[in-house]
């Protein structure tokens, strides 16, 4: 089963004496109170072999593994995670994974002297004791330490696969280079390739090159976006080279090149979407260009481009604006005459697919400002606020094109503090300076869950072709659908559920709870796991009661 493509999120849910609740069409049941100790879980790995994986996380870096009982939901064991030295490096933790029930710690360190930027992967067994034995992933050559970039991870709808992406900047060079491989459950490459890619910022105006995402389908094809845009001063037009690299298993992984072509528009970002009709969809915001070939930069709506996998050909491109009464809601009615764009703070949160082949889209507004350092040193502190306001809802027609849309008003804001020296993770997938790019990782580091932000965004859910979307409000919010009525939510501790539901035709009603209990328990959807179509393992808390549970979509 794969894991749901969405941002980071929160909700808040009353809890009976028999530790269950219920919601409109969802319902929840928790396990036993997990007993008292420091850290929070950060990660729900996944269930396999009767038992339940999470990932702990204390302080800065002590990662722990927990284990629990499938069925009773109580915790069995908790085992530290102890990086190991490699050449006399300790290994910088990565993350945790499952691949067909197998669970691995992966690892990562810089060689000064051999300027090379390694990935291991560690056996874990079910008892959480890790394997003497290391297996290498990558051993990439880099130009230095400051630029030797970061690993970028997809795991395979079947979760029996991933794929990870190592990108960094060679500046001496003005090149970009980028290596991915392909791992089976056992960690043994299936596919490997690697490229380095001309950066010609220094003759080209308005230069940007990204690598805006990969993916892996069932099939276990590889697929790579890259967008490179320019501005041509004498021809005063905006050039646009969007294309997709495809790497197909049945086609032993030779390189498979699809251009979609762009005239006139600016691609801002993109996500791909391997769906249920062996077709691959990219998915994204662009912007509109002024007659001297330069980009606006503000949103002008979204675009859906479908590939057929077995011709590689584009059957569709639609460039669909966001419509009048969408900008009425956000921009307000006197911006919205005047055809004002959208701010470009508005990131994809998720993408669903509907049975007849067509989208449904969350684009979420979302921002982090760092404020000033506190401290001296490297390891002073620095705070970080996130915000995450209102979603925008396009569902979206087979061929791409729009076929309604609709706002979540929400507004919520939290505050965290964390260290300088980790800030490199948090920019939110950046490989290098200047106009290189990578929009692939998250955009909350896990070193800082458990301290705030995840108590924000939404969770949809996608069933029976409606869509629920929960989140985490102000108290005070209670009944309200108008955007400019919303209050800001900044205390989940205070906060209530709320749920927003869409029909088909994309009509919207709100749902709150009709009291609330004064000790809910709050759900971090950062760390839950989507079991299958209509179960998911979520992890609840509220100040020092911690739970695991279950949620359901009744039928």
């Amino acid at each position: 089963m794969k894991k749901v493509i969405l941002m980071l999120g929160i909700l808040v849910f009353g809890l009976t004496s028999q530790a269950q609740s219920k919601l409109e069409d969802l319902s929840f049941v928790y396990g036993e109170d997990i007993p008292d100790e420091s850290g929070k879980i950060v990660e729900m790995i996944g269930e396999a072999n009767g038992k339940i994986y999470a990932l702990n996380l204390k302080g800065k870096d002590e990662y722990s593994l927990k284990i629990f009982d499938a069925v009773k939901m109580k915790l069995l064991s908790t085992s530290p995670i102890t990086m190991p030295e490699v050449d006399d490096r300790e290994l910088e933790f990565e993350r945790v994974v499952m691949l067909d029930g197998k669970i691995y710690i992966l690892g990562s360190a810089y060689y000064r002297r051999a300027k090379t930027f390694s990935l291991v992967g560690i056996s874990i067994n079910d008892k959480g004791v890790p394997a003497k034995d290391l297996i290498k992933l990558f051993d990439t050559q880099v130009e230095n330490k400051s630029n030797r970039g970061d690993f970028y991870f997809k795991e395979s709808p079947d979760e029996k696969a991933i794929g990870i992406m190592q990108a960094a900047m060679f500046e001496k060079e003005d090149m970009m280079q980028y290596e991915v491989k392909l791992f089976d459950s056992s960690l043994k490459t299936i596919f490997s390739t690697s490229e380095k890619v001309v950066v010609d910022e220094d003759n080209k105006k308005d230069y940007e090159f990204s690598i805006s995402d990969f993916d892996i389908n069932l099939s276990r094809d590889v697929s790579i976006v890259i967008n490179e845009g320019w501005r041509d001063r004498k021809k005063k037009e905006k050039i646009e080279k969007f294309e997709v690299r495809i790497f197909k298993s049945a086609n032993s992984y030779k390189k498979e090149v699809v251009n979609i072509d762009v005239t006139g528009k600016e691609i801002i970002n993109c996500r791909l979407f391997a769906n249920n009709h062996n077709m691959l969809q990219a998915v994204g915001f662009y912007s509109s260009v002024r007659d001297n070939g330069k980009a606006n930069k503000e949103l002008k709506g979204l675009y859906v481009a479908t590939i057929d996998l077995k011709t590689n050909s584009v059957i569709t491109t639609k460039f669909n604006e966001f419509d009048y009464a969408t900008k009425v809601k956000l921009l307000g009615e006197r911006r919205a005459n005047k055809g004002k764009d959208l701010k470009p703070l508005y990131t994809i949160h998720s993408i669903i697919e509907r049975a007849d082949g067509g989208l449904v889209v969350l684009s979420e507004f979302s921002t982090l400002y760092i404020g000033k350092k506190q401290g001296i040193g490297p390891l002073g502190f620095q705070p970080m606020t996130y915000t995450r306001n209102e979603i925008i809802v396009n569902a979206m027609k087979p061929d791409g094109s729009l076929e309604w849309s609709g706002v979540v008003p929400k507004e919520q804001v939290v505050t965290v503090t964390g260290l300088s020296l980790n800030f490199g993770a948090f920019a939110g997938g950046g490989a290098g300076g200047g106009s290189f790019s990578v929009g692939v990782s998250t955009s909350i580091s896990l070193g800082v869950l458990g301290k705030g932000p995840e108590f924000i965004s939404a969770i949809p859910i996608f069933h029976k072709e409606k869509l629920y979307v929960l989140f985490n409000d102000h108290a005070k919010n209670v009944g309200i659908t108008n955007i400019e009525d919303i209050r800001t939510m900044s205390n989940p501790n205070k906060a209530v559920p709320t749920l927003f539901v869409f029909d088909q035709k994309g009509n919207m009603v709100r749902k709150d709870l009709e009291e609330a209990a004064k000790e809910e328990l709050s759900i971090r959807t950062a760390v839950f796991y989507r079991k299958n179509s209509n179960e998911f393992i979520i992890y609840s808390s509220r100040r020092s009661v911690d739970k695991i549970g279950r949620m359901f979509i009744n039928d």
